[in-house]
C-alpha cells in the first residue's frame, strides 16, 4: 500500500493539471452537462472537484511517508495495470521541450538524489517549472507546509499547467487518460483524507511544542585558577612601620621574597525558569593570600581572598527581564560588587581571564559603599543609551542597632552609558554615594587612601570609563575617579584614581589577549588637618593638608595563551613604583602566573 501510495504522490502535479481538462471535458459518464470546449478556445475554465476534498489543516499528522497507514476500512488497490498506469503518468512528459530547458530538483542546495522525494520533486519542476524554491537555493522540504504555501503553490503550478495546456493543444493528455486519473483520485480519498488529518495534527504538535520548547533546568558552570606568584624588591632592606617606609635591615629579614602557589574554585549553579531569567548559587574555596607588604594595598592580584580553602556560598541573585526585554531587574542576596550589576566597560575585568591586578579590573570607585545585598535596575533606552540604578547594604541580614538594610552599611549608585559608533565605542558616567562606618575600602591603593579615621565615612565618587574597538582586534580605554570623602565630625579628604590601557586580541593564536595598563591607584591627594596621619605614620604634608607624599605609578603587562577552549596560561609582571605614596620605598614588582581551566 505504502508503494501505491508513492506512486500517486509522484503522479500527484499531473493529476492536479489532469483534472482541469476533464473537469472541462465531455466525460459523458461523469459530467454529461459540461459543454467539451473546442480546439480554437484559448482559455481554460478550472472546476476542480477535488478541491471541495482539502481536508483542513488542524487534522494533519505527518509522519515518514515509509510508515504511512491506511484507514482500515478502506480496501487496497491491488490492480497491477493501475500500478503500470501511475508509472507510465509519472515519467511522461520528461523529454519534452520544457524538460530539456529547466533545470531540475538539483538546483536546490538542500535536495539530494538519494532523497526519497527526490524523483517526484525533479519530475514536477521539469515538466511544470511552477516550483522556485527560497531566495538562498533551499527548497526546506522537511519543514510543514501550511495552508497559505500549498494554496500559493498549487495556484503557480495550475498557471503553469493552464499555459501549457493552451500552448500545446492535442498531445498533453486523452480524455481517457484523465478519466482514469480522475478514478483513481476518488478511489484513494479517503488515504489522502487520512494523511490530511496527521499533517494538520502534526502542526497543532509542533506550534504546542514552539511554545512549550523550555525546560527548566539547572546547569553547572566552574572555574578553577592555579597561580604562581612573587613579590619581589630590594632584599637588603625591610619595612618598619613607625615610618610606612623601608629601611637598612638590621638582621636581613626581607620584605619579599617567598614564591606562593594558591588556588581559587568556583561553581555555579545556574538555573532557568523561563529561558530569559537566571538564578545563581555560587560555591567558593580559595587560600590566595595578599602578597602585597602591608604598608600598602597597591598590587593585590584581582583574584586573591582566602578561606583557607573552606567551602563558602557566595553569590546568590536572581534576575529577569522587564519593560519587554528591554530592562533588567537584578535581586542579590550575598557577594555583590557593583559592577557584577553595571558594565564596567573594561576588556579585563574578568578576574579569570582578565587583568592579573585587582585595580587593572575596572574603575576602583564600583567597590566603594556597602557590598554584599542589592538590588539593580537597567534599562536601554534606545540601541545606544543604557541607564542603570542600584541600591546595596552591607549587613542587610544584620538586625542589630545601626545595622539591617537601611542603617548599615550602604551605597546608591546610577550610570549612563553611551555606545556611539555603532557599539564600537562606549562611555559610562558612574555616582556613587556610600556609607560605610570603618572607612572607604576599594580594595587598591595606598593605606591613605582607605580614609580609616575612626569615624564613620560618607562619599560622593565620580567616575568616567571609556572603551573604544579601534579594529576586530585592537581597543583602546582607561577611566579616572574622583573620591570627596568625609569623616563624620573630623574632616574632608579628595581621593583620585586613573588608568589607561590597550589590548590585542588574537596575537599568536586565536582566542589570545596582550594587554598593558598604567596609572595611578586610588591615592589621598589632600586632607584636612583634623584627619590627622589616618594611621599612617610618614604621611606626607603638602598645603598644610595631609596627603600621600609621593606619586606612586602602577605599570601591568600580561598574555593570555589559549591552550585550548577551557584551558588558558596568563604569565604577566606588575610593577609599582613608590609603593604606599613614599619615594623611599623601593619598586614593588610582581610576578604571577595564571592558569586558569573553565569548563
Amino acid at each position: 500500500m505504502s508503494k501505491l501510495l508513492w506512486q500517486i504522490l509522484k503522479t500527484a502535479p499531473l493529476a492536479v493539471g489532469s483534472s482541469v481538462l476533464l473537469a472541462n471535458g465531455a466525460i459523458a459518464a461523469q459530467n454529461p452537462d459540461v459543454a467539451i470546449p473546442s480546439d480554437s478556445q484559448k482559455s481554460v475554465e478550472l472546476n476542480l472537484e477535488a478541491a471541495a476534498e482539502v481536508p483542513k489543516a488542524a487534522e494533519l499528522n505527518f509522519e515518514t511517508p515509509a510508515s504511512v497507514e491506511v484507514a482500515s476500512e478502506i480496501a487496497p488497490a491491488n490492480n497491477s495495470s493501475t500500478l503500470e498506469q501511475i508509472e507510465s503518468y509519472s515519467s511522461e512528459g520528461i523529454d519534452n521541450s520544457l524538460g530539456q530547458s529547466v533545470q531540475g530538483a538539483s538546483k536546490f542546495r538542500d535536495v539530494r538524489p538519494t532523497d526519497w522525494a527526490f524523483q517526484a520533486l525533479d519530475d514536477l519542476i521539469k515538466r511544470y517549472d511552477c516550483l522556485v524554491g527560497y531566495p538562498d537555493g533551499t527548497f526546506r522540504g522537511n519543514r510543514p507546509l501550511s495552508r497559505y504555501e500549498f494554496a500559493a503553490g498549487l495556484n503557480a503550478c495550475l498557471n503553469q499547467i493552464e499555459r501549457l495546456i493552451a500552448s500545446s493543444g492535442s498531445g498533453f493528455a486523452t480524455k481517457e487518460d484523465l478519466e482514469t486519473l480522475r478514478r483513481l483520485m476518488q478511489e484513494f480519498e479517503a488515504e489522502l483524507a487520512t494523511l490530511g488529518t496527521r499533517v494538520d495534527n502534526l502542526e497543532a504538535r509542533t506550534a504546542f511544542l514552539e511554545d512549550h520548547q523550555f525546560s527548566t533546568t539547572t546547569k553547572l558552570k566552574g572555574e578553577v585558577i592555579f597561580a604562581l606568584a612573587d613579590v619581589f624588591t630590594d632584599l637588603d632592606q625591610q619595612f618598619d612601620t613607625n615610618f610606612n617606609r623601608q629601611i637598612d635591615a638590621r638582621d636581613s629579614r626581607p620584605s619579599g621574597g617567598n614564591a606562593i602557589f594558591s588556588d581559587r574554585v568556583r561553581l555555579n549553579l545556574e538555573t532557568s525558569f523561563t529561558g530569559k531569567d537566571l538564578l545563581r548559587v555560587r560555591l567558593q574555596a580559595r587560600n590566595t593570600p595578599n602578597i602585597i607588604p602591608s604598608f600598602t594595598n597597591e598590587g593585590r592580584l584581582g583574584f586573591d581572598g582566602d578561606n583557607g580553602n573552606n567551602v563558602e556560598l557566595d553569590d546568590v541573585f536572581y534576575r529577569f527581564p522587564v519593560f519587554n526585554d528591554r530592562g533588567r531587574l537584578q535581586v542579590w542576596a550575598n557577594g555583590t560588587e557593583l559592577n557584577d550589576m553595571f558594565d564596567p566597560i573594561n576588556p579585563f575585568e574578568s578576574s579569570g581571564s582578565g587583568a592579573l591586578s585587582r585595580f587593572g579590573r575596572f574603575n576602583p570607585i564600583y567597590r566603594a559603599g556597602g557590598q554584599n545585598a542589592a538590588i539593580a535596575l537597567d534599562f536601554n533606552v534606545t540601541d545606544w543609551l543604557n541607564v542603570a540604578g542600584a541600591y546595596m547594604a552591607g549587613e542587610a541580614n544584620n538586625p542589630g542597632p545601626g545595622q539591617g538594610l537601611f542603617n548599615g552599611d550602604y551605597a546608591v549608585a546610577g550610570q549612563v552609558t553611551l555606545k556611539p559608533f555603532d557599539g564600537r565605542m562606549k562611555v559610562a558616567g558612574l555616582f556613587v554615594h556610600g556609607y560605610n562606618d570603618t572607612g572607604i575600602d576599594m580594595g587598591t591603593g595606598t593605606r591613605a587612601a582607605s580614609f580609616r579615621t575612626g569615624t564613620p565615612v560618607v562619599s560622593n565618587s565620580y567616575g568616567v570609563n571609556v572603551n573604544f574597538n579601534v579594529t576586530d582586534t585592537i581597543f583602546v580605554g582607561g577611566w579616572g575617579g574622583y573620591t570627596a570623602a568625609r569623616a563624620i565630625n573630623t574632616g574632608d579628604g579628595d581621593i583620585w584614581n586613573w588608568a589607561a590601557y590597550a589590548g590585542l586580541n588574537d596575537l599568536g593564536a586565536k582566542g589570545s589577549r596582550l594587554g598593558f595598563i598604567f596609572g595611578r591607584e586610588p591615592y589621598l591627594a589632600g586632607s584636612d588637618p583634623a584627619i590627622g596621619t589616618l594611621n599612617v605614620p610618614g604621611l606626607g604634608n603638602r598645603l598644610g593638608n595631609r596627603a600621600d607624599a609621593d606619586t606612586s605609578y602602577h605599570f601591568e603587562g600580561f598574555y593570555r595563551f589559549p591552550v585550548n577552549k577551557n584551558i588558558h596560561i596568563t604569565p604577566g609582571v606588575i610593577a609599582i613604583t613608590n609603593p604606599g605614596g613614599q619615594s623611599v620605598n623601593d619598586t614593588l614588582w610582581i610576578g604571577v602566573l595564571r592558569t586558569t581551566f573553565s569548563f
